[in-house]
């Protein structure tokens, strides 16, 4: 792949998992994490998801942080910065091929029980919160996917959409300060940081005008379509690598 085409295969990752994460409070990870793994490997791609989707989350934050629900929330947020540790211990330790089929594996798990609206009597209450809190954390050290036990737990607790939307991008900001911290930055060009950074422009400012416009419910189900395509892939790239060894 040419460095152009490379460039604007990575700007457009970036602006269209922008873009959803700001109409949908979540999908960013979903969205990215198995293009980014394919375009700059696992480890890298994971760390800028963390960064881009901790920015997203900020953005989106500055006009519905009012709206967060502190007590209900901040259990997570603890459960999570202890998890968060371990999955990066655990991503740094497996082989290349091994780590892209789990992240195509994770992906692909977190879609279908999110499609699935499965119900969880061990995710209420404050148990739940931490069980939660703790899986979205080692997932998003790992693998870059921390939204979807932010989503189950949800689902669960019977929030609605309007509560739910200020609070994951809360949880966002901080699950992805806490994996930044323990992953580091990825490793990439100067210009690869300045495409990254005019995605994520251009992406929260179109989601912007359109989060009032779209429905949630049409969004939601494209986001989960496209991220189960991207998990199978992954999947599938990370075991012939390993059929190939």
């Amino acid at each position: 792949m040419s460095g152009a085409v490379a460039a604007l295969a990575l700007g457009t990752v970036i602006a269209v998992g922008a873009l959803v994460q700001r109409v949908t409070g979540m999908g960013f990870a979903l969205v990215s994490v198995p293009a980014l793994a394919l375009l700059l490997g696992p480890s890298d791609g994971v760390a800028l998801v963390n960064c881009a989707a901790g920015v997203v989350s900020a953005a989106g934050l500055v006009s519905t942080w009012r709206q967060v629900r502190l007590p209900a929330i901040s259990v997570l947020v603890v459960a999570a910065a202890c998890a968060v540790p371990l999955g990066t211990w655990t991503a740094a330790r497996l082989p290349e091929p091994v780590l892209l089929a789990f992240l195509g594996a994770a992906v692909t798990a977190a879609v279908l029980l999110v499609l699935a609206g499965a119900r969880v009597a061990s995710l209420r209450g404050t148990r739940g919160a931490l069980v939660a809190g703790g899986a979205g954390g080692f997932m998003n050290a790992a693998a870059g996917v921390g939204g979807p036990a932010l989503s189950l737990y949800a689902a669960n607790a019977d929030w609605p959409v309007r509560q739910f939307v200020p609070n994951a991008l809360f949880y966002g900001v901080a699950l992805n300060v806490f994996s930044v911290a323990a992953n580091g930055l990825p490793d990439l060009t100067t210009p690869a940081w300045l495409v990254t950074m005019v995605g994520l422009a251009a992406g929260t400012l179109l989601g912007e005008g359109l989060a009032r416009r779209v429905p949630r419910a049409w969004t939601r189900h494209a986001v989960m379509l496209l991220s189960l395509a991207g998990g199978l892939t992954t999947l599938l790239r990370g075991l012939w690598e390993l059929g190939g060894r």
